[in-house]
């Protein structure tokens, strides 16, 4: 295994969280882009979980917010991945208080060896994991030593979506070098000479470092947010496979990344260079640039024909797309949306999605199909004082005890077998059988069975939204 070490704990966290707006509409505020199979048949988050088995790590740490957590508990399961907690912010601070959180409960969680942490995003593309490795091993003995260290990109043209590092001299003529200074984004012409000069890494935000010397540097440097952090963690509830930090506390944390409350202060810094076909995907132009193409330079994905285009990046999702004669542009088809850009503007997709969030629109935040801890939903039809929706229901998956003041709800079981709770009453329904919830009657489905429940709901009332739902009980804790 890379990077094994006598008396060595290395613990991965996984930073699991964002917003979904710039690979939108495939990616949304309850469904970001490290949620989605974006390059390959896994997810990305799965994606970088599978990374770490060629290295000697202990069950990783994930942080993520509220919204997502059944999300990256369920994705988990899928790929039979193992974890250690899933810590949940109670409020996006930025990286430096997640990864504080991460440090404090890995250190608690470690009774004998110190842990050095190895922190990644979930949403990275890596297609080299062989030089990943080589990376990790060359940087775990400095993080033993106590030196943060930071993984710098080689880079392979003149970007200007990433920050830079500047190099510094080599260490012990090794691999690793001190890191001069972190730069931000930079314009084209500074991103040339960086590139030229030789002496530039892109910021790739990921880390390894002994959680007790973060803890120490951040201490330190900024000690109003370990404090903030001390303090939630000390009121942490536990609740199923998630950690939760005191909400009241945590909301009073200043907000800070790594870099700037870290990294650029510490006299500890350190860079270990990694070239593995690293992308940090932020853009559709960026995942046509790690996608396979066509002869003209096409990278299609999904139900697609293209005549006299080049250099597009098109995807398809439910429906045949076809071009004539395009060139240099993204189409990307959802279950709700289409979007269509000049791949020289997609960073305005951003743009989109906020004008999306001023109309009060679904589209900002939700798919069509919208995941739950139980199963998952997809809206087939909805009109005036009625939806109808298609409920998958995952084997063992229960409901909550709930009921509606607005609306009543017609079930119809398509396959597999429910059993149902209405009023006083439980009782199955099989293939074919249907029931009748009316206004204000306390209900619950749930799957007994071994095999997904598939059933169609019909509502129909005077308000149909998704907060008219009083839960009397809940395995999920959301009552």
């Amino acid at each position: 295994m890379a990077a094994s070490a006598s008396g060595s704990t290395v613990i991965p966290v996984i930073m699991a969280g964002g917003s979904g707006t710039r690979l939108w509409p495939l990616s949304r505020q309850l469904h970001p882009k490290q949620f989605l199979p974006l390059v390959g048949e896994r997810t990305m988050l799965q994606e970088t979980c599978a990374r770490l088995s060629g290295i000697d790590h202990q069950p990783p740490l994930f942080i993520c917010g509220e919204d997502h957590r059944f999300t990256v508990a369920e994705q988990l399961r899928q790929g039979d991945f193992l974890f250690n907690h899933i810590l949940l912010e109670p409020e996006g601070r930025n990286t430096a208080p997640a990864v504080a959180l991460a440090a404090l409960q890995a250190v608690q969680d470690s009774s004998e060896n110190e842990p050095v942490l190895l922190v990644l995003a979930a949403d990275h593309v890596i297609t080299n994991n062989q030089e990943f490795e080589i990376a990790v091993s060359s940087a775990l003995p400095f993080a033993q030593e106590g030196k943060l260290v930071t993984f710098g990109i080689v880079p392979q043209a003149p970007e200007t979506g990433y920050g830079y590092i500047r190099t510094g001299d080599s260490l012990d003529s090794s691999v690793a070098m001190k890191v001069d200074e972190f730069v931000e984004k930079p314009d084209l012409k500074t991103a040339e000479a960086y590139l030229s000069s030789g002496q530039y890494l892109w910021n790739s935000g990921m880390f390894m470092f002994k959680a007790s010397q973060f803890l120490y540097e951040l201490e330190a440097q900024r000690p109003d947010i370990l404090e903030v952090c001390r303090q939630s963690m000390e009121k942490a509830s536990v609740d199923i496979d998630f950690i939760r930090p005191d909400a009241d506390t945590f909301i009073n944390c200043p907000e800070d990344s790594i870099d700037y409350a870290v990294m650029e202060k510490t006299e500890s810094a350190v860079v270990v260079p990694m070239d593995c076909g690293w992308s940090d995907v932020g853009s559709w132009s960026a995942l046509w640039e790690v996608s396979e193409k066509d002869v003209n330079g096409n990278a299609t994905k999904g139900d697609v024909l293209t005549l006299d285009s080049k250099d597009c990046f098109i995807q398809s999702n439910h429906k045949l797309v076809a071009t004539i004669g395009l060139e240099g542009v993204v189409i990307v088809e959802s279950d709700d949306a289409i979007m269509v850009a000049d791949k020289n503007r997609v960073q305005d997709v951003k743009a989109i999605v906020a004008q999306l969030k001023e109309q009060g629109r679904s589209e900002a935040s939700l798919h069509r199909k919208v995941y739950r801890p139980w199963g998952s939903y997809d809206g087939i039809d909805s009109g005036e004082r009625f939806q109808v929706k298609r409920i998958v229901v995952k084997p063992g998956g229960k409901l909550s005890l709930q009921m509606h003041h607005h609306r009543a709800e017609h079930w119809i079981v398509v396959s597999g077998t429910a059993v149902v709770t209405k009023g006083g009453k439980e009782f199955i329904l099989s293939e074919n059988e249907s029931t009748y919830i009316p206004i204000g009657e306390t209900h619950r489905l749930e799957n007994p069975g071994a095999i997904p429940l598939e059933m169609i709901e019909v509502q129909s009332g005077s308000y149909l939204g998704e907060d008219d739902i009083v839960r009397m009980e809940d395995s999920y804790g959301r009552s």
